[in-house]
Parts: C-alpha cells; sequence; structure tokens
C-alpha cells in the first residue's frame, strides 16, 4: 500500500500540485513569522548586550513620592557622589551622564521622529582624562563647548540633511532650541544606529536640559575583575541616599529590555499569523477538494484493491500516506518561503521607528517544527474525510459507477446542520444590536458569531448551488447552447462547486466586512476630526510637551489671524470616572469651537466653575446649577465645581471644558497648554498661512500646525493596519481561489474527456470549448462571491453597534467601489483561472478524446 500511495503521488503530482502551493502559502506565513521574531529577538538581544557590555551598576534618582519635588530626587546625582562612587571598592570606572529626550528638526524643517515616542537621544560630553569622550568620539570637528553649540551622531547629520557650519533646530519640551553644528560623533547604541536620532551638548547645558544644572541623571558603574554586579550593587547602595537614588546592576537592566523585546517582536508576528490563519482555513477547502476528486477518479481502483483483500484501514492508510507526502512537500516548500517572508517582513511591516537592529537570519527549531506540524498536519486531516468516504464504497459498486450522488439523507442532515449554524451565528450577531461599546466580551461575541455565519454557509453551500447558479441562467443563455452547458455542468456536482467556490467565499466575505467597518469607521474618524470645530487651523503639542506661552502671542500678532485661542487639557476625576477637559479662554472659546448649549454659557466660565458634555451630565446626574466634587489633574484633592452648563457632545471641546487658568495650575506640565486654535480674519487657508504659522512657532518639531483637511487626512490613516490585513487576505483568497480553479476545472476536464470529445464530434468548435469551461469557472466564481457579500456585509452590518460607543459619528457605510473592485476581481479570477483548462479542453481531438473516454 506504500508502494501505492508513491506511486499515486508520482501520478498525480500535476493535480497535487496546486494543492502543495496552496498549503504552502500557510506554511510560508507562519515560519516566516517565527523566523522574523526569533531574528529580531537575537539582533536586539546582542545590540543589547553590546550596550551593556561595559555597564556593571547603574545609580539613578527613585521615583519622587505624590507631591515631591522631582528636581529635588535628580539633585542626589553631583559631583560629589562621582568621587564618592569612585572610592567604593570594585569600582573600576564611573561615568556619569546627562540624558533624556530631544527632538530635532531636519535642515528642511521636517521633525526627524517627532511622532514616536523612543529614539531621540540627547546626552552630555564628558572628557576623561585625555579629553575624549570614549563613548561619543568625534569623527569631524569638535566637542561642544557652551549652550549655543551641539553635536550629532552621524546618521543623524546626514538623515537631517546638516553639515559642520549648519544651525540645528530642536526642542525638549516647550521652547524651541537653535544650536550650531561643530562636531560629528559616532556610537555604539544600537539605537541611534538603527535609525534614532542623537544629539550631544557640552556638560552644562546637558545637566541644564535633562536633570539639574550641576547635576546628573544617571552614573554607569564598571566593576574591577573579579567582582560580580550584585556584590558592587549592595556597596553602591549602601553609600547612596536611600530615598533619592537607587543602585540597578547591569544584568537586570538587560533583563527589563528582553521584557520590552518580547513585547514587540510578539506585536510585529500577529498580522503575518492573522494571514497564516486565513490562507490555511482557505486552503483546506482545495485540499479536501482535490483527495475527494481524486478519490472519485479512483474508485475502480480502489475496488479493485478491495477485491484483491485490501482492508478499508489499508485504503484509509493508502490515502493519508498520499497526503503525508503532498504536506511533507508543501513544508520544505512552505519553509524555504518563508525564509523570504522573514527577510521582506521588516519592510512591509515599516518597523523603521521602532528602531530594530539588523542581523542574520536566525532559524530556530520552533519554525522547522511549526512548518512540518503545519503542513502535514493540515494536508493530512483535509484528507481524512475523502479517504473515509473512498474506504466505505463496496468493491462492486466501486467497479459499477465512478461516483454516487450523496444521498437524500446526507443532503436533509448537511442543510439542518447548515441551518441551525446560520441561524446560531445570526443571532449572536443580532443580540449586539443594542451594543454601545466595543468590551471584550462583545468583541469575542462578535468574532464568534461571524465565524460560525460563515462555517454555517459553507456547510450549507452545496444545498444553494442549485437555486443561486440557476439564477444566473438568464445570463449564461445569452451564450446560447454553450452557456446552457456551462450552467449544467456547474450544477452536475453542487458539493464540487460549492468546495471550488469556499475559498473566494471566505475572502469575499472577510474583506467585504472589513472594507464596510474600514469605511463606516474612517469617515466616522474624518467627522469626529472636524466636528465642533469652527478654527481654521489647529496647532497641537506631541506627546507629553506643551506649546509656548511666548509663541501663542505669536500666533495672535500674525497677519490674517482673526483669533488665537489656548486650550489647556488634562484631566477630571469625579468618583471613579476619569475624564479629559479642556481648559478654555470663555471670551474667544465661542468663536473657535462650534458649541451648542442645551443650557447655560460658556461665557459664565471661570474659576470653580465648568461647562460639562450632555454624556458627562447624563453619566454623573447633573444639571447646570448643580455642584459636583472633582478633581483636575493628578494628585490634586476634590474641591467642588459649579456646573455652568450643559453642550451637545462636541470631540473638539472634550468632555469638560473649565477655566484655563485653572486646569493650567493642575496640567501634568503646570501652567501649559496643549492646543491653539486659531480662526483666520476671512477663512483663509493657505500655504503661506501655514507657512507663518509655523514660523510663529519657531518651526518646533514637538508641535503640528494642521488646517482642517489635515487633520481629517490624519484621522482616516489610522486604519491603515485594517486596510493592510484587508488586501492581504483578499490577496491570500484571490492566489487560492486560483490554484483552487485550476485544480478543479483541470480534474473535471480530465473526467469529462469523452464528453468534450462528442461536443467536438457533433460541431461544436474549439472557441467554443474554451468558452464553455470559462464560463463554468465565472458562474463558481459568482457563486462565491454572490455568498461571501451577503455573509460579509450582514455581519459588518450587525456588528456597527460596537463603534458606537467609541465613535459616535459611526454608522453603516458601503464602501461601494471596494465592493465593485471585489466582484470584479472575483470574475476575474474565474476567467484567469479557466484559462489553461480551457487551453488544454480545446485542444482535444475529437477522436482521440471519444476513444480515450
Amino acid at each position: 500500500m506504500l508502494r501505492t500511495a508513491l506511486r499515486n503521488v508520482l501520478a498525480h503530482k500535476a493535480r497535487l500540485i496546486m494543492t502543495v502551493l496552496a498549503v504552502s502559502l500557510g506554511v510560508a506565513f507562519i515560519t516566516g513569522s517565527l523566523v522574523f521574531a526569533d531574528s529580531t529577538t537575537a539582533a536586539l538581544r546582542a545590540s543589547m548586550s553590546q550596550d551593556y557590555a561595559d555597564i556593571d551598576v547603574s545609580v539613578t534618582p527613585k521615583s519622587p513620592p505624590p507631591g515631591a519635588d522631582s528636581n529635588e530626587q535628580s539633585g542626589a546625582l553631583d559631583d560629589t557622589l562621582v568621587h564618592k562612587l569612585s572610592t567604593v571598592p570594585g569600582v573600576a570606572s564611573v561615568r556619569p551622564a546627562a540624558e533624556g529626550s530631544v527632538t530635532l528638526s531636519a535642515k528642511d524643517g521636517t521633525p526627524m521622529r517627532a511622532d514616536s515616542m523612543t529614539g531621540k537621544f540627547g546626552d552630555s560630553c564628558l572628557p576623561g582624562a585625555d579629553g575624549k569622550d570614549s563613548r561619543y568620539p568625534l569623527t569631524a570637528g569638535r566637542a561642544p563647548r557652551n549652550s549655543s553649540e551641539v553635536a550629532l551622531d552621524r546618521g543623524t547629520a546626514a538623515a537631517g540633511g546638516y553639515v559642520l557650519g549648519d544651525t540645528v533646530t530642536l526642542a525638549k519640551d516647550g521652547p524651541v532650541l537653535k544650536k550650531r553644528l561643530v562636531g560629528l560623533v559616532s556610537t555604539k547604541d544600537s539605537q541611534v544606529n538603527a535609525g534614532g536620532t542623537l544629539a550631544v551638548f557640552d556638560k552644562a547645558t546637558a545637566q541644564k536640559l535633562f536633570a539639574v544644572p550641576g547635576h546628573y541623571s544617571k552614573i554607569d558603574l564598571t566593576a574591577s575583575q573579579g567582582t560580580e554586579q550584585f556584590e558592587l550593587a549592595k556597596r553602591v547602595t549602601a553609600v547612596l541616599p536611600a530615598d533619592r537614588a537607587e543602585a540597578t546592576t547591569g544584568s537586570a537592566q538587560a533583563n527589563q529590555q528582553s521584557v520590552y523585546i518580547s513585547g514587540t517582536t510578539h506585536s510585529y508576528e500577529q498580522l503575518p499569523l492573522i494571514l497564516a490563519v486565513v490562507s490555511l482555513f482557505i486552503g483546506t477547502f482545495l485540499i479536501i477538494n482535490t483527495f475527494t476528486m481524486l478519490v472519485a477518479r479512483r474508485s475502480r481502483e480502489i475496488a479493485l484493491l478491495r477485491a484483491i483483500g485490501a482492508t478499508r484501514r489499508q485504503v484509509v492508510r493508502s490515502v493519508l500516506a498520499e497526503a503525508a507526502l503532498v504536506g511533507l512537500f508543501a513544508s520544505v516548500l512552505g519553509f524555504l518561503l518563508g525564509l523570504g517572508v522573514a527577510a521582506v517582513l521588516p519592510s512591509v511591516l515599516d518597523t523603521s521607528g521602532d528602531l530594530l537592529p539588523s542581523g542574520p537570519l536566525v532559524i530556530g527549531p520552533t519554525a522547522i517544527l511549526a512548518a512540518l506540524a503545519v503542513g502535514v498536519g493540515v494536508t493530512v486531516l483535509a484528507a481524512w474525510l475523502p479517504s473515509r468516504r473512498a474506504a466505505r464504497i463496496a468493491p462492486v459498486e466501486a467497479m459499477r459507477t465512478a461516483e454516487r450522488p450523496p444521498s437524500a439523507t446526507v443532503s436533509r442532515i448537511r442543510g439542518i446542520v447548515g441551518l441551525v449554524m446560520i441561524v446560531l451565528g445570526a443571532g449572536l450577531l443580532f443580540s449586539l444590536s443594542d451594543a454601545t461599546s466595543a468590551t471584550d466580551d462583545n468583541v469575542y461575541t462578535a468574532l464568534f458569531g461571524a465565524g460560525i455565519l460563515v462555517v454555517g454557509l459553507i456547510v450549507l453551500a452545496p444545498l444553494l448551488a442549485g437555486p443561486v447558479i440557476r439564477l444566473f441562467g438568464k445570463l449564461t443563455a445569452r451564450f446560447g447552447v454553450v452557456g446552457d452547458l456551462a450552467r449544467e455542468n456547474t450544477l452536475r456536482d453542487p458539493r464540487r462547486t460549492a468546495a471550488t467556490a469556499a475559498a473566494l467565499m471566505i475572502s469575499t466575505a472577510l474583506v467585504s466586512g472589513l472594507a464596510v467597518i474600514n469605511q463606516s469607521s474612517g469617515q466616522a474618524l474624518e467627522s469626529q476630526a472636524a466636528a465642533g470645530l469652527s478654527a481654521d487651523y489647529v496647532i497641537s503639542a506631541r506627546e507629553m510637551t506643551a506649546i509656548d506661552a511666548a509663541a501663542i502671542q505669536r500666533l495672535a500678532d500674525v497677519p490674517g489671524v482673526r483669533t488665537a485661542s489656548a486650550v489647556a487639557d488634562s484631566v477630571i476625576s469625579a468618583g471613579p470616572l476619569v475624564k479629559p477637559i479642556s481648559g478654555v479662554d470663555p471670551k474667544t472659546v465661542g468663536d473657535v469651537m462650534k458649541l451648542h448649549f442645551l443650557s447655560g454659557s460658556a461665557k459664565d466660565l471661570g474659576p470653580g466653575r465648568i461647562a460639562v458634555s450632555h454624556s458627562y451630565a447624563r453619566d454623573h446626574r447633573v444639571t447646570t446649577g448643580e455642584q459636583i466634587k472633582a478633581s483636575i489633574g493628578t494628585g490634586a484633592g476634590d474641591r467642588p465645581y459649579v456646573v455652568v452648563g450643559v453642550y451637545q457632545d462636541n470631540p473638539t471641546a472634550q468632555d469638560v471644558l473649565g477655566y484655563r487658568a485653572e486646569v493650567q495650575k493642575h496640567s501634568y506640565l503646570r501652567g501649559s497648554v496643549q492646543r491653539v486654535l486659531v480662526r483666520t480674519t476671512d477663512g483663509t487657508v493657505s500655504k503661506d498661512m501655514e507657512k507663518q504659522l509655523r514660523g510663529a512657532v519657531s518651526n518646533s518639531p514637538l508641535l503640528k500646525v494642521q488646517d482642517r483637511d489635515q487633520l481629517v487626512q490624519e484621522q482616516g490613516g489610522v486604519a491603515a493596519e485594517v486596510v493592510t490585513l484587508m488586501f492581504g487576505m483578499l490577496g491570500i483568497g484571490v492566489v487560492i481561489s486560483v490554484l483552487g480553479m485550476i485544480n478543479t476545472l483541470a480534474m473535471s476536464i480530465s473526467e469529462r474527456t469523452r464528453e468534450i470529445g462528442v461536443l467536438r464530434a457533433i460541431g461544436m468548435d474549439r472557441s467554443g470549448i474554451s468558452r464553455m469551461i470559462r464560463l463554468e469557472a465565472v458562474c463558481v466564481a459568482a457563486f462565491g462571491t454572490l455568498l461571501g457579500l451577503a455573509g460579509g456585509l450582514f455581519g459588518a452590518w450587525k456588528v456597527s453597534g460596537l463603534f458606537n460607543g467609541a465613535i459616535p459619528q459611526y454608522s453603516f457605510s458601503l464602501p461601494w467601489p471596494t465592493l465593485a473592485l471585489v466582484v470584479l476581481l472575483s470574475l476575474a479570477v474565474g476567467a484567469v483561472a479557466a484559462a489553461l483548462p480551457a487551453r488544454r479542453a480545446a485542444a482535444l481531438s475529437p477522436l482521440r478524446a471519444v476513444a480515450a473516454g
């Protein structure tokens, strides 16, 4: 039986190659993501070990207790402590540093890594006894000597277009700084070399920016030979002020980074693994279909084996052995393709913003075992059902007919199971009709319900194939006899038609559902971005930064500006609920925000007086004129606030409006503002106006200057990952659908050789045969597309409520161009898949075809 399995694989290798390719796609995504994660982790850890190679203990300020002055904590690390640490037994060297984060602008004014939370380094130049800083060796120019000078890493200077002598624009957390570039340095820091930025200042300037004048932010120690890190940390801790500084071993810091690395690399696996699951799920139907047809074609052969003594178990084992050999070959091919996937994933996922260092591909045992387990396992499991079906055929019956139609009982059972699953899936989705938020339970219910619905459609598809494809009769009838034959051939075996269409149905359902959600949420985000905004420009601070107070007046003085209203953003907590609050000027807020008050007015805002949104008033059960106990910011105690107005929900105003001076006092950056809403005299929005506004804020890399259209575009771009996933799944579905249709049509033509010969003999020309095969493929593609659209659109419609809580402007919207593209592409898939089988069928000689049958 083993020799029989080997012979069958070799005999049908052309037909099985499509199955191999389908399985290989899933294996490639899985192994590619695993190899990518292992390679990235190895590269990061190698870089990290290099970063901490000469650091055995680090001394840093302790986090200040609530209400304490952070500057007092940083003040513990001074030159006196540096000298004291140098005398600790076992300390070989002491390297103080004043370091932090600083954002640079390129020479053309473009912010560098402004939207990234990491990779923007600033440090102090601290020369040793030889007058050189070993951490940052100079490659050109000299080290900075005063507050007007700076040195940059070579990569940073190249990326920013700077040369020696240029003026570098940068900012830490507020005012813009301009310094002359006097030197270029190199560094071993892996994050800088992976695309980060580095600015090096003189000692006094760095201390002022990142610590306290005369003090440091960190002190690194190197142990002398024979001294363990833990022992040195104990000795160092004994001489530190216990309440203001702490010592951490280099290995502990490396472990902390390892946790971060694990989280980072695991997040990168998600997208390719999702694509792998979809690929394998769709490919399973191709495998089942292929082995079902192969077994049906070999019914006489199997009957002969049974007649000469082969048992049912041996027949099953023979088919499964054949599947295992196919799966093994698919695993090897998929693994090789996966290495290519791993090599290109960094650029596809655009991970440059996360500073991932490059390195060689790391092929671990997990990836190899996963490739074998997935490739062989999926293929064998998919072939198990056809093998069982083949083994149940009696020898005499199999010799009499090559294929049996499903019994009425089997069809009824299939219909009942399919209907139950569709009703259950639809019921779960209908249960979300009143949902107003995307809680974990609601999301799991939506996913489970959508999954059951799609599986129900797959189970019911053979029974739906007849009625649905007959609906296409009016279209196929236009092609005359050829069209009628194509329709009847498609209806000849509904199970085969359904299995062939399954791949396209699944991918169409996924893509259409995601397309609707993406369109609806994108429009909602666009509406939300400009909702409640009457200003023409918004100047906003990035990250945990603020807008310089002097810049606010400069914005107001720009020619053509009518109103420049500053907004201080913070949070307000009343009981367990924490909501955002916008501190505004009651005199100008009405000119830059579209506020619709249900009661009260913004003009009554002042110290101790707030206005709240309708949702906030409903949740806290307050009305205009009532008092509410709340605290603004963090660490402040509760105090009574009088509600002076209730306004319709407004994304620009957020949940609560407060008096700006009061909100500023309790902001996370005391006395700061985070937004300036600018309204021009005649609604002017132009490049020149934008340039003037950017100039008024000194072209700060920490600030964004956006008009209404730019705000909308930024909000619309947040769904980029969903779009990537959507088209990734569409691509997988298209590829596997093409493979499945080619396989099915090729085997169908082989089965119908005599039939095709007879048609040719009675007068049908080659073009008619070719047209018939193509119409069959298009009918199958149309069937799968129709079912997929029905399932995908229904699922997207019923989960709309999950987004209403997060995005009040969300409404169900159909992306007609995308859906039309999906339909056209799906029909094109059928036409493309039929090209080769149609040519083969048309090339058959009538006499030879009749004789071969």
